[in-house]
Parts: structure tokens; C-alpha cells; sequence
């Protein structure tokens, strides 16, 4: 179309030319002159209309109006394919559009129906979006900002504001005379250029009152064992002394003549019931040190400091008993921040507990291996190729009192399950029977 509009141009001012050359005929070239400049009006019009319809197409594409078409016709094969392709350029995002709307529906449909109570909003506090679960769980009708959660507990907007990615709270909330244990949990990411924090409240009451329900019968089995192992042989021997010493006479008491083996028997008898009583008191000063768990102090010290210090305090019995221990950590500086009074106990507790599976080896090894984990949180991790701990026993270990060792307490990894967690951290075992097993420390 354009070819074909310059060649009528062309033609019509060559005809210009020839008619103001021959003369006397100047109202025809006059004519033949305002033609031809409609001519080149028409023509620069029709070659800004793609300039025009371009605009349009980006205007449309700006503000997301995609309701908008482009239809020339006449206008020749060039503008028939532009406005095709502008036509499906503007389906597609229209299509993306419709696409993106479903797959927000479909997350909120989904975040709304999780049982997890759900809110995210922005670094000034102003509420994004909530789910039902919150209503639920704060009986809560409108959320905006929140510091609107003031109206449930006073700190509650702070600490929600001041909660970083990872971040976890436990939470004892009063809501209509209900008490709720929540559980915080935070996360951050960063959408149109602004960063979101999301949390998660869950209210774990019901799961707390379980465990606790559990540990506490847990804790009375072991106490009623060890105690009625110890009062039962008191109380026997105690009546068996008391029938030596005494007889009954019209319902008064009267000494018995004591013969020389009847004082050997009495002798014998007082001595156990003395031992049994002394080891009853130990057991109630054991559990007694076992809930007196000082607060940790906390250092910035290299993990190299615990590894010298619990070896070389190990040394002797494990050269004596020919064992093995080869320590490593990665990288050598590796730093921990802890009370290094607390772990050492832990460490010596995990160690002695390695020699002991090792007894019955041939070639006795401890393999402690420091390092940072994908998390980016200090490990340590204590391997042993002793005789592995049962399968029906592995999650009894940490119990208090429980041990499957003649000699044991019963008490040193659950004291070292206390201090783990007094230190925000874990530990955790894993146990192959016959092939030895893995204490690993979380920090």
C-alpha cells in the first residue's frame, strides 16, 4: 500500500509539473496541487497509524487491559498481520492473566482451609492476607494491622514484627476463658520488590497434654519401681528384726531373749536395711540433681577446646581398655557458642557411654567428627563399632532412669537431653545392633 501511494504521488506531481508548464491552466493544476498534497497527508496518516496502534497495544499491555482488539481492513496484508499479532500477543496475556487468577484462587483456597493458622504481611505491620483458622484460634473477625493482636496479648504485635525467617515461638494465650499453647513459626520472602514475613500459628495444647500426661506416667513407673524395690526388702527385713526382737503378750510388748545367731541375723538384717535406705536416698539426690540443671553461661570458644579437654580427661581409661578415639573437625577453627562447662558433661557422658558398647570389641573405635551442617548449625557427632543399641529400646534411651547397663544411672542422657535443649539445640541417636551406633549434637 505504501508503493502503490507513492507512485500515485509521484504521478500527480509529474502532472503538476506538466500542467504548469504548458500554462493557463491554473485552476486545474491548482486542483492537481491540493490533491496531491492530500495525497501525502493520507499517506504520512497511514504510515502513523502503526506508530498509533503500537502505542495502543503497549498502553493496553500497561494498564492489563486486554479487552481491547485490532481490526483494519483495506488497509493492506502488513497491517492485517500486525494486527494479528497484536490480537494474539494480547490472548496470550489475557490467557497468562486468567491462568495466574486460577493458580491464586487455588493457593487461597488452599491456605483458607489448612487447619494451621496462617498470616503474612509487610515489615510495617499491615496485614496481607490471614486465613480461617486464624479467626478460629484468635476468634478474630478483621485483621489490618498487626498490632491489632494487641487486644489478645499485650507483646504479641512485637514479637510478631521482630520474628526473623526461622524463627519459632511458644506462645500461652487466654482467649475466652480457653487456654491455648501456640506454637510461632516465621518465615521471609520478598514479592514486588517489598519483604513479607509469614507465620504460622498452631495450638499444640492438646499434643502437650499428651506428652505430658505420657512422661509423667513414664516417671511414676521408674520411681514407683526403683522405690518398691527398695521398700519392699526394708519392710520385710524390718518385720522379720521386729518378730526377733519381740513378742506379743496380752497385747503388750515384750523383749525376746536373744540367742547369739538371732544378733548375727538382727546384725545382717539392720546392715541391708541400712544399705537399701542409703541407696534410696542416692536414687532421690540423683533425681533431685537431675532437676537442678544450672543456667548455661555462654561462650564463644572453638570446638577444639571441648575435644582437648574431654580427651584428655579420657585418655587413661580408653588407653587402659585399648580404644581408639580419633577426633575430627571441619574447619580446624571451627567456633560454638555454648557453656562449655555443661557440654563437657554432655561429651563425657556420650563418650563413656561409646566405651561401654566397645567392651566386647576387637579393635574398640570412637570417631568424633565436628562440623557445620547444611543449615548452617554446628554438629557433633559421636560414632562408635561397639554392639548398637535394640530397636525396642532406641526411644526409651532418653528416659530418665531407664538404662540397660548393670552399673548405670539412667540419668546421663537425659541430663544431656536438658542441656541440649536449655542450648536451643538437640541430639539425637541412630543405631545399627551388631554394628554400632551415633549420638550427634545439634547446636
Amino acid at each position: 500500500m505504501v508503493f502503490i501511494r507513492t507512485i500515485l504521488i509521484a504521478l500527480t506531481l509529474l502532472f503538476l509539473v506538466h500542467l504548469l508548464y504548458q500554462g493557463n491552466r491554473g485552476i486545474i493544476a491548482l486542483i492537481i496541487g491540493v490533491l496531491a498534497v492530500i495525497e501525502v497527508a493520507a499517506l504520512i496518516h497511514y504510515v502513523e497509524r502503526t506508530n498509533r496502534q503500537l502505542t495502543q497495544f503497549l498502553e493496553s499491555i500497561r494498564h492489563s487491559d486486554f479487552s481491547t482488539s485490532f481490526i483494519d481492513m483495506g488497509l493492506g496484508r502488513s497491517f492485517e498481520g500486525l494486527n494479528r499479532s497484536f490480537n494474539e500477543v494480547i490472548a496470550q496475556f489475557k490467557q497468562n492473566r486468567a491462568e495466574k487468577e486460577e493458580h491464586y484462587n487455588y493457593l487461597l483456597t488452599v491456605v483458607q482451609h489448612v487447619s494451621i493458622g496462617m498470616i503474612a504481611f509487610r515489615k510495617d505491620g499491615k496485614v496481607d492476607i490471614y486465613n480461617n483458622a486464624v479467626k478460629r484460634l484468635l476468634k478474630l473477625s478483621n485483621l489490618k494491622q498487626v498490632s491489632d493482636l494487641v487486644a489478645i496479648k499485650d507483646d504479641l504485635p512485637e514479637v510478631l514484627l521482630n520474628m526473623k525467617a526461622g524463627d519459632r515461638q511458644l506462645f500461652k494465650l487466654v482467649i475466652d476463658n480457653e487456654l491455648l499453647q501456640l506454637s510461632v513459626f516465621a518465615t521471609e520472602f520478598r514479592m514486588r520488590g517489598e519483604e513479607y514475613i509469614l507465620v504460622s500459628l498452631q495450638d499444640i495444647s492438646t499434643e502437650l497434654e499428651e506428652k505430658e500426661i505420657e512422661s509423667w506416667q513414664m516417671l511414676i513407673r521408674v520411681l514407683t519401681h526403683e522405690i518398691m524395690n527398695s521398700i519392699t526388702p526394708i519392710s520385710s527385713l524390718a518385720s522379720t528384726v521386729h518378730e526377733l526382737l519381740f513378742e506379743n503378750l496380752d497385747e503388750a510388748l515384750k523383749l525376746r531373749q536373744i540367742e547369739s545367731e538371732d544378733v548375727e541375723n538382727i546384725g545382717t538384717a539392720l546392715d541391708v536395711i541400712r544399705g537399701r535406705s542409703e541407696g534410696l536416698l542416692s536414687f532421690v539426690e540423683t533425681y533431685r540433681n537431675l532437676t537442678r540443671i544450672p543456667r548455661p553461661n555462654f561462650r564463644y570458644f572453638k570446638v577444639r577446646e571441648l575435644f582437648d579437654r574431654t580427651h584428655q580427661l579420657m585418655k587413661p581409661k580408653m588407653e587402659r581398655d585399648g580404644i581408639e578415639c580419633i577426633a575430627r573437625i571441619f574447619p580446624e577453627d571451627l567456633m560454638i557458642t555454648a557453656d562449655p562447662d555443661l557440654i563437657d558433661q554432655v561429651m563425657i557422658n556420650l563418650l563413656l557411654n561409646a566405651m561401654h558398647a566397645t567392651r566386647n570389641v576387637a579393635h574398640p573405635e570412637i570417631v568424633v567428627t565436628a562440623s557445620m551442617n547444611a543449615n548452617h548449625r554446628v554438629t557433633i557427632n559421636f560414632s562408635d563399632n561397639g554392639e548398637g543399641i535394640k530397636p525396642d529400646i532406641l526411644d526409651k534411651i532418653f528416659m530418665p532412669f531407664f538404662t540397660s547397663k548393670k552399673e548405670g544411672s539412667g540419668i546421663g542422657l537425659s541430663l544431656s537431653r536438658q542441656i541440649m535443649h536449655l542450648h536451643k539445640g538437640s541430639i539425637t541417636a541412630k543405631s545399627i545392633p551388631g554394628q554400632g551406633s551415633a549420638f550427634t549434637l545439634t547446636f
